[in-house]
């Protein structure tokens, strides 16, 4: 999606010391900027203790909990991506990075906005897809959570105090439907991992939120899989990156 670029914050290597990789999963993006920065210091930090063993030197990973208050020294970066549904408090996280950050860092976050959309009008409210998606994000809502954090990020951003502030949109076809080749590959990519993580990302929510069994959820999702691998529905996901810039010191 973001075309091999591991960050778009333009990061000068010679002031950056310190990294934080906010929900860092199996570490793979934490390992990679260590390697392009192997003079700085690599946190990742993430609830489930599920990061590789071998890594670079400069790299340690933590058991922390984001949302928990935060301690320790600045940085200078703090990166994030792909966190919707895990926070319930965004604009206090966005804070908690400008608090954390040092004058003249930066922070970036890649998102989701976990609504489909559709340009030519083929996805209609009425398709098991956006039936099924809908219902995910209400369901979220209902446990604390907002799934939809993309485009706001630039707005929190803004409130915590950022300057420097850049917003990139980023549309991913749900399927192999574009007539562009590299879009036809991303969303042949795109589709298989939401077809196959169907169950993973919404079973719990469809049985203990919205009271549904798992039968009924099972239909609901091999509908959704059938729509998807159609082509017939032209809907696409919504990335957004989002970064800017802690104030320098002595900014007035």
């Amino acid at each position: 999606m973001t075309e091999g670029e591991l960050y778009h914050a333009p990061l000068d290597s010679t002031k950056v010391h310190r990294i934080l990789d906010v929900g860092t999963g199996t570490g793979i993006w934490a390992v990679q900027i260590a390697d392009e920065f192997p003079n700085a210091e690599v946190i990742g930090n993430d609830l489930s203790p599920v990061q590789m063993e071998w890594v670079p030197p400069n790299v340690k990973f933590e058991v922390d909990d984001v949302e928990s208050p935060w301690i320790g020294p600045k940085y200078d970066f703090i990166f994030s991506r792909i966190m919707a549904g895990a926070i319930a408090d965004w604009p206090q996280l966005v804070r908690n990075t400008f608090a954390n950050t040092n004058p003249g860092g930066w922070v970036e976050f890649q998102d989701w906005d976990t609504l489909y959309h559709c340009d030519d009008g083929t996805l209609t409210e009425d398709t098991f897809i956006m039936k099924m998606d809908r219902m995910f994000i209400d369901s979220c809502g209902m446990i604390g959570r907002d799934p939809r954090p993309g485009p706001q990020l630039e707005g929190w951003l803004r409130d915590a105090g950022f300057i420097n502030i850049r917003h990139k949109m980023i549309k991913v076809p749900i399927g192999t439907w574009a007539k562009d080749e590299r879009l036809k590959d991303l969303g042949y990519m795109n589709l298989v991992q939401i077809t196959d993580g169907l169950e993973a990302y919404n079973m719990r929510l469809f049985t203990g939120v919205l009271g549904w069994t798992q039968m009924e959820a099972q239909v609901l999702f091999a509908e959704c899989r059938k729509e998807m691998k159609s082509n017939l529905y032209h809907g696409h996901c919504q990335f957004h990156v989002v970064y800017g810039q802690v104030p320098e010191a002595d900014a007035k």
